[in-house]
């Protein structure tokens, strides 16, 4: 038996002793987590710094403060989102109490990536032990300061028979998923998130995905241009593009590219300077691998901004293509980096048919001051979550769900749905015993069939 699996049996035997469906376990096991990464704080920025090149403002904004606040969230609702729910009764069960138990699923496994590795580690991890879980958590390989952070924090505060992590590689996924868990949460790339699912399919694993995709941002004649650009440049290159919900392309009404596209390319200059590659607040690509790959998709006749790269530092500048269309290289894939490339339409009903017409997006954003082109787009198109008028920050609301749709993911959490998707809702019917109606045994009577279906319609 290797280590991981020593692990496993650990917090098999820890689950069934019942210690973490005592509420006060587990609001002690988060305030002990929350004390760790305050105390931490510094390290665990330093590691953001060295992984993905993230100042010290970025790295708190976008993964401790959110780690924080969501342990904040589920100390002040958790007894709330753990109690036992009652239901209307109807006739046919009188006389009952109906009931839902929200039951913690078990020994749950937990897989981050290496582009918010703090924050995708810590977020679901918070929830599954809300929810009254024992936890493995599997950071990113490719973050190792950070994942090396993760390992110290949890092994410093955590018996491992309760919450543990395991380092490494391939080979580390690879074991941890031929095991048997009762809930896998896995956040990544879509092709790696088919081979969890194929390897949970063995054991009839629940999983929740939270993958990616080509994630659209509409902007219609109506919007306010300027700050349309100044909040889509905020969003598109914030951790150099290396973020699930970024916009991966803007699609604007024909009539109001260019103004949009030069208000950009001064917004551009505005946030990161005349030299974004020198800027010591503007990240870098996590690896040489990712940084050829978006060398690969910018086509240098269509840069309008940027375009300039530094492969000693993996640094991209922030860039925008402009004419660019479905044949190009950079719109065959999800960009996951500093590249924006615009589209136009001229109808929105054009923008609805593109966006179904492709894989369902994580996050969809829409800029527009006209109601009803909202209102159509909110309907029509189907995708993970998103924003009227902004983008991305809709992840920062523990009251909202997030999610992907189809291609983009499975599932959701923060917050509520968060507690909900490391539970088991269960229905419990408590019957009476002072009244037994007969209509249900046999011989079967035409009377009770009159009554049956008086009952049943």
């Amino acid at each position: 038996m290797n280590r991981t699996e020593e692990i496993l049996k650990k917090q098999h035997a820890f689950f069934a002793e019942g210690s973490t469906l005592n509420l006060g376990v587990r609001e002690s096991a988060l305030k002990k987590l929350y004390r760790a990464i305050k105390r931490n704080e510094s390290v665990i920025l330093d590691a953001l710094r060295q992984d993905l090149g993230k100042s010290n403002m970025e790295a708190f904004m976008c993964e401790v403060g959110l780690s924080l606040t969501e342990i904040s969230h589920m100390l002040k609702n958790m007894k709330r989102y753990a109690s036992t729910q009652w239901h209307p009764t109807p006739l046919t069960n009188f006389h009952a109490d109906s009931l839902v138990m929200k039951k913690p699923y078990g020994n749950v496994l937990i897989m981050s990536p290496w582009n918010y590795p703090f924050l995708l580690t810590m977020e679901p991890l918070i929830d599954a032990v809300a929810a009254g879980n024992t936890v493995i958590v599997k950071p990113s390989a490719y973050a190792p300061a950070t994942s090396a952070v993760i390992d110290k924090l949890i092994s410093e505060n955590f018996d491992e028979g309760y919450i543990a992590c395991i380092t490494g590689g391939r080979a580390e996924n690879q074991q941890l998923l031929s095991l048997k868990f009762d809930k896998i949460f896995f956040t990544g790339s879509q092709a790696v998130g088919k081979e969890v699912l194929k390897k949970a399919a063995e054991h009839l694993t629940p999983v929740t995905l939270e993958l990616g995709g080509k994630s659209p941002c509409i902007v219609d004649g109506s919007a306010n241009l300027k700050l349309t650009a100044r909040r889509i440049v905020f969003g598109k290159f914030l951790n150099c593009g290396q973020t699930c919900v970024a916009p991966d392309y803007i699609l604007c009404e024909s009539y109001v590219k260019d103004e949009l596209v030069e208000l950009i390319k001064k917004e551009i200059v505005r946030q990161f300077g005349r030299d974004a590659l020198s800027n010591p607040s503007y990240g870098k690509i996590i690896n040489e691998k990712h940084f050829k790959r978006l060398r690969g998709l910018i086509d240098e006749e269509k840069v309008v901004k940027g375009g300039n790269c530094d492969e000693k530092s993996l640094k991209i500048e922030p860039t925008v293509m402009d004419n660019v269309s479905w044949d190009d290289a950079v719109m065959q894939e999800e960009i996951f980096g500093p590249v924006l490339p615009v589209l136009t339409f001229d109808r929105i009903e054009e923008v609805r048919d593109i966006v179904e017409a492709h894989a369902h997006p994580l996050a969809l954003y829409i800029f527009s001051k006209d109601k009803d082109n909202i209102r159509y787009l909110l309907k029509r198109c189907r995708f993970g979550g998103g924003c009227v008028n902004d983008v991305v920050v809709h992840l920062a609301t523990p009251g909202l769900p997030f999610g992907g749709f189809g291609e983009s993911g499975m599932g959701n959490y923060h917050g509520r749905y968060g507690f909900e998707t490391f539970s088991h809702s269960c229905g419990i019917l408590d019957k009476k015993l002072w009244l037994d109606l007969p209509m249900r045994y046999q011989p079967y009577r035409k009377i009770y069939d009159a009554m049956l279906k008086m009952f049943l319609k």
